[in-house]
């Protein structure tokens, strides 16, 4: 009887634990399926223990082969010569190899997977504490979208951005250009001997000039960073370049007037200027002549400046005494500076040239160790 009554209790709580057990199946199962994202748990041979609805509508092109027992090995090369997985096409056996590894050694590192739907998904895989391994799914396609568009949106503020500096500088090069020759020929007229009538009107002409200079500077917003003023004294840096008598200048400029101003202003001097109109001519007259210097402007025909600097500074490596090199440009942002630097250049000044900019500039490369 005692016995009857024992069967009959430990078959009671026997029940009783197995009702228990699939209510608490039951619970996970409506816990897991509640999840926004795709959840597979998998047993230490990486066969099917348990899976959510999300994860089956995110494989629903493999969902007819997910059961308790099958491999997700198998699933996936199902899918792989279903063309299921678009990376994988045209080395599958590969695709699969690195899969399969990621898959046998889970470390919890994130990983992205395109469908052939046009899906993306981030799939992370950990192992558990009976050596299986949970696996989590989330679609990121809209994010993927997202970061296209910013990308894209990027590009474009990129491309907007290169196309303003160039019309940036070509307007600089437009607009400081026929203002240097103003600027530079009135200087020479000032340094000659004029009447108080004559030489008042320069100082107008001066005075214009420099009002249009400085609307120029304000307008391109290229700041002060390479232009010259006209604080430094005159007389100084002028007569330290007459000292050399025997200077030699090379000044290459495809505009006539620039070219015009660079002569008056170091004829006055006392140096003997050779003139080219392109870098091309001016690599050529480097070769040919003994220069102690070479005015560089940037924009040119045939060899821009840069290039002619670069040349000159690869022939100077090959055995040809160094001349410095100052660069004059009506081109003067930071990243201006930096190219005249990179190239080889000594020096930058901005169009309209000052005289006082251009002699100091010329005195300082001059002097010993400069």
């Amino acid at each position: 009887m005692a016995h009857s009554i024992g069967r009959r209790l430990r078959g009671r709580a026997l029940a009783q634990a197995e009702a228990e057990a699939r209510w608490a199946e039951a619970r996970l199962r409506e816990a897991i399926d509640a999840l926004p994202e795709g959840v597979v748990f998998l047993d230490a041979e990486g066969r099917y223990v348990l899976w959510n609805r999300r994860y089956a509508e995110i494989y629903h092109r493999s969902a007819d082969l997910f059961r308790p027992g099958a491999r997700l090995a198998d699933t996936l090369r199902v899918g792989v010569a279903r063309g299921d997985y678009p990376d994988a096409v045209g080395r599958e056996d590969q695709w699969l190899a690195v899969r399969l590894a990621k898959l046998t050694h889970p470390t919890g590192e994130r990983h992205e997977q395109r469908l052939a739907d046009g899906r993306w998904l981030m799939i992370e895989e950990r192992r558990t504490a009976d050596g299986g391994v949970i696996g989590l799914r989330v679609d990121i396609t809209e994010l993927k979208r997202q970061a296209a568009d910013l990308e894209d949106a990027l590009h474009r503020a990129e491309t907007a951005s290169r196309a303003k500096s160039e019309f940036l500088a070509d307007m600089s090069h437009e607009l400081r250009t026929p203002l240097n020759g103003v600027m530079g020929l009135a200087h020479a007229l000032d340094r000659g001997d004029l009447t108080l009538d004559q030489r008042a009107v320069v100082a107008e002409i001066l005075g214009s000039a420099r009002a249009l200079d400085d609307l120029v500077n304000n307008l391109l917003d290229y700041g002060d960073a390479a232009r010259a003023t006209d604080a430094a004294p005159a007389a100084g840096p002028i007569a330290h370049v007459a000292d050399a008598p025997a200077l030699r200048v090379l000044a290459a400029d495809d505009n006539p007037t620039n070219r015009k101003v660079i002569e008056l202003l170091l004829g006055a001097a006392g140096v003997e200027v050779v003139s080219v109109e392109d870098g091309a001519q001016a690599v050529q007259a480097w070769r040919g002549g003994a220069f102690d210097l070479v005015l560089m402007d940037l924009r040119m025909p045939v060899m821009d400046g840069l290039d002619a600097i670069r040349a000159i500074r690869r022939a100077e490596g090959a055995g040809l005494p160094r001349a410095p090199i100052i660069v004059i440009s009506a081109n003067t942002s930071p990243g201006d500076l930096e190219a005249s630097r990179a190239a080889g250049a000594d020096r930058h000044i901005a169009k309209p040239i000052r005289a006082e900019a251009l002699f100091e500039a010329i005195s300082e490369v001059l002097e010993p160790g400069a």
